[in-house]
């Protein structure tokens, strides 16, 4: 997941950054409410980690601003402020959970990835089911269609569509593929797999953008 992380405080910035980035994650880490606005403003991000206390903005206008401009990221909110008015506040304005500091990190990680479900609209309980044109995956079942018709992939096939669909319309860099699919970076085995994948679901879904990675075009 691409995750932008809002923190002004430099130590636990870089640590929070660090273990998105070891979680698999590509984190855009910034310090200032400005900079939130012109980075989610102007790219998409998966979800968003947000600090209320910033040296140029309070985190609860940030929040009222994205949500005014249409943005609907995820937004798990990461604060000192223990106070019931401030929570209900910010989820009020359209933040998607609360984290009070100190906290663990597997316990934020934990979070992130129930955000970014609930904001899919599954749930572990609940079926996901991802559409791109005439392509249809079942994740539980594990099963995809082009037309109404079966397309048979392996495991690892599966897996790059999987999340080529999730993340559709955006460029996936080589890195965030091969992580979130759980594939070795061997030489071109990517590549290898990709051509597969090409040749079982069509042509005109799967574009390569050169130096950077891959993306499914809706």
């Amino acid at each position: 997941m691409k995750i932008c992380l809002v923190e002004d405080d430099l130590e636990l910035g870089r640590a929070l950054a660090a273990a998105l980035r070891q979680d698999g994650h590509e984190a855009v880490w910034v310090r200032r409410a400005g900079d939130a606005k012109h980075w989610i403003g102007g790219d998409t991000f998966d979800a968003a980690l947000l600090d209320l206390g910033l040296p140029d903005g309070n985190g609860l206008e940030l929040i009222h601003h994205f949500r005014t401009e249409g943005k609907t990221l995820p937004i798990l909110v990461i604060t000192a402020r223990e106070g019931m008015e401030d929570r209900l506040k910010g989820l009020n304005l359209g933040a998607d959970d609360y984290l009070v500091k100190p906290f663990a990190i597997e316990e934020l990680l934990a979070r992130l990835r129930a955000v970014v479900r609930r904001a899919a609209g599954w749930s572990d309980q609940k079926e996901a089911i991802w559409t791109v044109k005439d392509l249809v995956l079942d994740e539980k079942r594990m099963t995809v269609t082009r037309d109404g018709q079966p397309v048979i992939l392996s495991k690892t096939e599966f897996a790059l569509l999987h999340v080529l669909m999730k993340h559709a319309d955006r460029v996936l860099t080589r890195q965030e593929i091969e992580t979130q699919a759980m594939l070795h970076n061997e030489g071109h085995v990517l590549d290898v797999h990709i051509s597969k994948l090409r040749k079982k679901i069509g042509d005109g879904y799967i574009r390569t953008v050169r130096g950077i990675g891959y993306m499914l075009e809706k």
